[in-house]
């Protein structure tokens, strides 16, 4: 699979990377002004249906973006899971909105358009601008007072899909019906209340309209990738790594990963609920490989210096499930080698002899030990002492660049 969202800097280097987001920035703005987004009572005017030129524009802007994402998704050029989606704050975000909203309104600017007038010296822009400044000021200061509520109601990476469980496709396509009946909406309501005559507008809007359903009806028949297919892309460059044992970790580097604060160690046991109840290691988290897929988006969306390692009872599931987590574009993402066997093997103390026997005879991916009792994570081998266990082995595990916005807003 093509790498993209291709990531610039390791291609151009910093200087021409921001060089690139500068001329993105001034072909923007640029296209902003020619369109008259610097005029506030044009803008203002779309709260009173009298002119709904910014509606049609960026209405029209993220069904176009859309098509093209989940268009390039489904032949294999863009790997959706690395496109960020803002993460949903569902009542602070609707405040947030209402509160743009007005101010919208009022000052007849969004934080772009209002740059765009700053720029070309407009008074009103100018005056936004600094009123702007003034609020984020003020909410930088407050914010603490009420920070639950801000940061409450969080949905994580929360799309369309995941709302109405319906495939990417139809939702492409739904999308894409209800913005060309809003758009024809909004001829209606500046016909009434602009006095504006649709007859009068470019014919081309009945071909562009046709277009983009045409478009979404393609997205919908070629459908976007499964793991399957996301794998056999990825097998060629991917699979050097499980002959050359490149992910599977020796629990001794796992114990210190255990002890590394630097790092947001989240361990999955994917094993039996069963033969996880008997034993696993303290603060491991039990996810078998079939709820694997559902929990997808919640892995890409933790912290960069998140190490993600799966542990079965010896390696052959936790490689299948390694195969899908790294498919579907999760980050560092390693195997304990030699599974909860080898850990055992490892670390059992005096103490897990009283409770449990080895069984030499097993097939693959059973636990080679006997226990009289469930055990869980209660015993020392769950979380050994690490002053006591000291090895030699080759560290695997180094954090992959995991790509994110630095900033955002709206245009």
């Amino acid at each position: 699979m093509i790498p993209f969202p291709l990531n610039l800097e390791s291609l151009l280097g910093k200087p021409l990377m921001y060089l690139v987001f500068l001329m993105i920035g001034f072909l923007f703005g640029y296209v902003l002004e020619t369109s008259g987004f610097n005029h506030s009572p044009s803008l203002a005017a779309q709260f009173y249906f009298r002119d709904l030129r910014v509606f049609k524009v960026f209405f029209t802007a993220i069904v176009v973006g859309m098509l093209l994402i989940f268009l390039s998704s489904a032949v294999g050029l863009l790997d959706y899971n690395l496109i960020w989606v803002n993460p949903t704050y569902l009542w602070s975000g609707i405040v947030g909105g209402l509160i743009m909203g007005a101010g919208f309104i009022l000052g007849g600017f969004c934080p772009g358009t209002s740059l765009v007038a700053l720029a070309t010296l407009k008074v009103d822009g100018i005056f936004f601008v600094l009123g702007g400044l003034v609020g984020v000021s003020l909410f930088g200061e407050t914010v603490d007072y009420f920070k639950y509520f801000f940061n409450g109601s969080y949905y994580g990476r929360l799309t369309l899909m995941d709302v109405f469980n319906l495939p990417a496709g139809i939702i492409v396509i739904l999308v894409t019906l209800m913005a060309v009946f809003m758009l024809w909406g909004g001829e209606q309501l500046e016909k009434i209340y602009g006095k504006k005559d649709p007859a009068k507008a470019p014919k081309a809007r009945y071909y562009g309209a046709g277009v983009l359903v045409a478009f979404s009806l393609l997205v919908a028949i070629i459908g976007q990738p499964t793991t399957a297919d996301r794998w056999s892309r990825l097998e060629p460059l991917r699979a050097s790594a499980i002959e050359n044992r490149e992910i599977y970790i020796h629990p001794g580097e796992l114990l210190d990963s255990m002890h590394d604060h630097k790092l947001n160690l989240l361990m999955i046991d994917i094993r039996d609920e069963a033969d996880y109840n008997l034993f696993h290691l303290l603060d491991a988290e039990h996810i078998p490989p079939e709820e694997i897929p559902g929990r997808i988006d919640e892995f890409i969306a933790q912290p960069a210096n998140t190490v993600f390692v799966l542990m079965g009872n010896d390696e052959t599931k936790a490689t299948e499930v390694w195969k899908t987590l790294t498919a579907q574009s999760v980050p560092n993402v390693y195997i304990l080698s030699g599974g909860i066997n080898n850990w055992l093997d490892t670390f059992a103390t005096p103490f897990e002899d009283e409770f449990c026997g080895k069984v030499v005879e097993v097939e693959d991916d059973e636990l080679h030990y006997t226990f009289e009792a469930a055990l869980g994570s209660n015993c020392p081998a769950a979380y050994p002492d690490h002053e006591k266990y000291h090895f030699d082995y080759e560290p695997k595990i180094k954090l992959e660049l995991k790509r994110a916005p630095v900033g955002g807003g709206c245009g």
